[in-house]
C-alpha cells in the first residue's frame, strides 16, 4: 500500500487528488496520537504562489491529517520521521502549492458554481443518502461530525474542488490515446517469437582434468574474496507474542465445557434452502396462479408463461434470517423440498414460493471444536498477558538484568543462536533462524552491538527482544578450508569457457549455412523447439537471460546466451515472429487505453501546472520548512 501511495503521489494530479482525499480522511479516521512537530514556531510562510501566502499555520493541519490519514490506511502509525522519509512534507506542500494556483486560476478565469448547484451535489452524493437513494440529513451532519467539519467548511471545500476539477478536465479530461502509441506498446507487450534451439552441457565440455596444485591455488588467490567466511553473530532473543505464549498456557476441560455450553449456537449451522419466489400485483393473481400449480402447471412453467427469468424469481441459498420478508421466510421454511407455497402476502406485493434444495442445519459437537476452542481461548489469555510481560522484562533490564535472566525469571523460552550471518545461514551453510521472524530479528541485529540494550520489536500482536551475545569478524579462508568448493568452481568456470567456444564455433557455422539439426546431432544434443514466447514471461526450459537475448536478436537471426547455469550454454534460431493484432474490446486492451490516457493527461496537466507557477510566481521558503522540522539547514530539492 505504501508503494501505491508514493506511486500516486509522484504525478501533478496524483497529488492534488491525494491531497483533498487524505484531509478528508484523516478527519472521519480521528486523531492518531501524533506529536505536532510545529508546536512554538513562528507564523512566516511557507511558500507563496501569485496573491496566496500558505502560512506554517495552514501547512501544519494539512500535514498532520494527512499524517493521520496515511497512518490509518497502513494500519500503524507512521512517525514523523518516517513521513521525512518518505517525503511527505515535499508532497503536501507541493499539493498546496498546486490547489493555491488553481484557485487563482479558477478566479482569472471567472469560473463559478452556485449554491443551488453545489446543493444538487451534495444532496445526490450516495454517501448521504439512505438505501432507497433520498438524501438524509442526519447522515449528513453525522459524516460533518465524525470529520470535525463545519457546514459552512465542507460546502467551501466541495465549490473548490469542483472549480479545480473543471480546469483539470478542461486541461486533461477526455484524451485520446494515439493509435501509434497503442501499437507500439502493443508491439511491445504482446510481440511473440518462436525459436529452434540446441541447449549444450557439461556433456558437450569434453572431459576436464582435475586442477594441479598451482592452478588451484592461483585461482583461488585471484579469486580469494568468493570465498571469505562472514562476519557471524551470536543472537540471543526471546519471543512474546499471543501465538507463542498460547503454546504453553494450560486451560482445564471444565473451563472448555463452560464455553461450548455458553456458546453453543456459534457452533451451529444453519439450516440454508435454495428459495425461489413468484411475485405478483395482487393477490387474487397469486391465487389463480397457485390453482393452476395444483392443477399440475410446474413453477418453471409458471414462470416462463409470465415472461420471467431465473434471476427474477431465485433468492439463492439462504438461512432464514437472511430471508428479508419475514412471511416469504416463514413460508419458504415450512415447506418440504419441491413443495410450493399458497399464496403469502408479503411486504412488496403477493408471492408463492418454492425450495429446490434443503440443507440441514449441522450441530458441532464439543470434541469436534474443543481443539478451536481451546486455541482461541489461550489466544486470548495471551494476549492480556503480552504488555504484562513486557512491563516486567523492561523493569529487570532497566534495573540491570540480562535479557536472558529477565527471560528465565518468568519461565520464558529464551532461543540463542550461535552463528549467523547476514543471510540467516550458518557455518555449514543450513538456515540458521527458522522462526517467522528470522529477517527482523537478523536485520536488527546486524544494526546493534554486544552489550547494547536494544528496544524490543513488535511482531505478530507481540514483542521480540534480542541482544547480540558476540561477534565473529568476516575473514579470509585458507585453501585448505575450501578446498571442494574451490575446485567445484574452477571445474564449472572451465567448462563454461568451453561451452562458449563451443557456441561460438556453432554460430559461424549456422551463419554458414548449416543446419541447427545437423549441428546438434554433431554435438551429441537434440534440437529443441520453443513457440509463441513472450518479453519478460520464462517458459520451461528458457531461462530470463535466454528470453532477454532472444528479444535483442533481429528476426531470423541467431544468437546464444547462457541458460539457467553457468554450465548451460544455449544457441538458437529465431523462426517466427508475429503480434497478434490487438481487440479493442478486449479487458485488457481497454486498460492498456485507460492508462495511456491518464498517462498523457498526467502529462499534459503537469505542464500546465508548472506554466501556472511559473506565470504567477511561486517560492518555496526552504529555511522555514528546515526550521519547522528541526533540520539544521534547509532541504534542497
Amino acid at each position: 500500500m505504501l508503494r501505491g501511495i508514493r506511486n500516486a503521489s509522484t504525478t501533478w494530479l496524483g497529488r492534488i487528488v491525494m491531497g483533498a482525499v487524505m484531509t478528508l480522511l484523516a478527519g472521519i479516521f480521528a486523531l492518531w496520537g501524533i506529536n505536532d512537530i510545529f508546536n512554538g514556531f513562528g507564523h512566516s510562510y511557507l511558500a507563496s504562489i501569485g496573491k496566496t501566502e500558505i502560512s506554517v499555520d495552514q501547512f501544519r493541519q494539512n500535514y498532520n491529517d494527512r499524517l493521520q490519514a496515511m497512518s490509518r490506511q497502513l494500519g500503524k502509525v507512521i512517525t514523523p520521521e518516517q513521513a521525512k522519509a518518505f517525503g511527505l512534507q515535499q508532497q503536501v506542500l507541493s499539493e498546496m502549492v498546486a490547489q493555491a494556483g488553481l484557485d487563482q486560476r479558477a478566479k482569472q478565469m471567472g469560473l463559478g458554481l452556485s449554491n443551488a448547484e453545489i446543493s444538487r451535489r451534495i444532496t445526490g452524493n450516495p454517501q448521504f443518502q439512505t438505501p432507497d437513494g433520498k438524501f438524509d440529513a442526519a447522515k449528513f451532519q453525522d459524516a460533518l461530525l465524525n470529520a470535525n467539519l463545519t457546514e459552512q467548511r465542507f460546502v467551501t471545500d466541495q465549490r473548490a474542488n469542483t472549480l479545480r476539477r473543471q480546469i483539470i478536465d478542461s486541461v486533461s479530461g477526455n484524451v485520446t490515446t494515439p493509435k501509434t502509441w497503442l501499437d507500439a506498446v502493443n508491439q511491445f507487450q504482446n510481440e511473440q517469437r518462436s525459436i529452434a534451439y540446441v541447449a549444450l552441457g557439461p556433456a558437450q565440455a569434453g572431459d576436464i582434468a582435475p586442477p594441479t596444485d598451482d592452478q588451484l591455488s592461483k585461482y583461488f588467490e585471484q579469486r580469494q574474496i568468493m570465498f571469505r567466511a562472514p562476519e557471524y553473530r551470536k543472537i540471543v532473543a526471546v519471543t512474546v507474542t499471543p501465538a507463542e505464549l498460547a503454546k504453553t498456557l494450560e486451560i482445564s476441560d471444565d473451563d472448555l465445557k463452560k464455553i461450548f455450553d455458553d456458546n453453543r449456537s456459534r457452533y451451529i449451522t444453519p439450516e440454508k434452502r435454495h428459495v425461489e419466489q413468484m411475485v405478483f400485483p395482487a393477490m387474487a393473481d397469486a391465487q389463480a396462479a397457485s390453482d393452476k400449480i395444483k392443477s399440475g402447471t410446474t413453477f418453471a412453467a409458471l414462470a416462463a408463461e409470465r415472461g420471467l427469468k431465473e434471476q427474477d424469481l431465485d433468492l439463492g441459498t439462504v438461512t432464514k434470517t437472511t430471508i428479508i420478508d419475514p412471511a416469504v421466510a416463514d413460508a419458504a421454511f415450512s415447506l418440504k423440498e419441491g413443495e410450493v407455497s399458497a399464496p403469502v402476502q408479503g411486504r412488496f406485493g403477493a408471492v408463492i414460493v418454492t425450495v429446490s434444495q434443503i440443507i440441514p442445519e449441522e450441530k458441532k459437537t464439543f470434541a469436534d471444536v474443543e481443539p478451536q476452542i481451546r486455541n482461541d481461548v489461550a489466544t486470548v489469555r495471551a494476549r492480556n498477558m503480552v504488555r504484562d510481560l513486557h512491563d516486567k522484562i523492561e523493569d529487570d533490564r532497566a534495573g540491570g538484568t540480562s535479557l536472558e535472566d529477565a527471560a528465565k525469571k518468568l519461565n520464558l523460552p529464551v532461543a540463542v543462536y550461535e552463528a549467523v550471518d547476514r543471510s540467516n545461514h550458518d557455518p555449514q551453510g543450513k538456515a540458521a533462524i527458522s522462526e517467522f521472524d528470522a529477517g527482523q530479528i537478523i536485520n536488527a541485529a546486524f544494526a546493534t552491538d554486544v552489550g547494547v540494550d536494544n528496544d524490543p520489536l513488535e511482531a505478530d500482536g507481540g514483542f521480540i527482544w534480542y541482544a547480540v551475545a558476540g561477534i565473529t569478524p568476516a575473514r579470509d579462508r585458507n585453501l585448505d578450508e575450501v578446498k571442494n568448493e574451490v575446485e567445484q568452481h574452477w571445474r564449472d568456470d572451465e567448462i563454461a569457457d568451453r561451452l562458449k567456444t563451443k557456441a561460438s564455433d556453432i554460430l559461424d557455422k549456422l551463419k554458414g549455412g548449416t543446419p541447427l539439426e545437423t549441428l546438434a546431432s554433431a554435438n551429441g544434443v537434440t534440437m529443441q523447439t520453443a513457440a509463441d514466447l513472450k518479453r519478460g514471461q520464462s517458459a520451461p526450459g528458457i531461462s530470463a537471460r535466454m528470453i532477454e537475448a532472444i528479444f535483442h536478436t533481429a528476426k531470423d537471426g541467431v544468437n546464444s546466451a547462457e541458460g539457467d547455469t553457468p554450465t548451460q550454454w544455449i544457441v538458437f534460431r529465431i523462426t517466427d515472429d508475429k503480434v497478434p493484432p490487438p481487440d479493442p474490446n478486449s479487458a485488457s486492451a481497454k486498460q492498456m487505453d485507460q492508462k495511456l490516457q491518464r498517462d498523457i493527461g498526467d502529462d499534459l496537466f503537469g505542464q500546465y501546472m508548472a506554466s501556472v507557477e511559473d506565470e504567477l510566481g511561486t517560492t518555496v521558503n526552504q529555511a522555514a520548512l528546515a526550521q519547522a522540522f528541526g533540520n539544521g539547514t534547509p532541504e534542497t530539492n
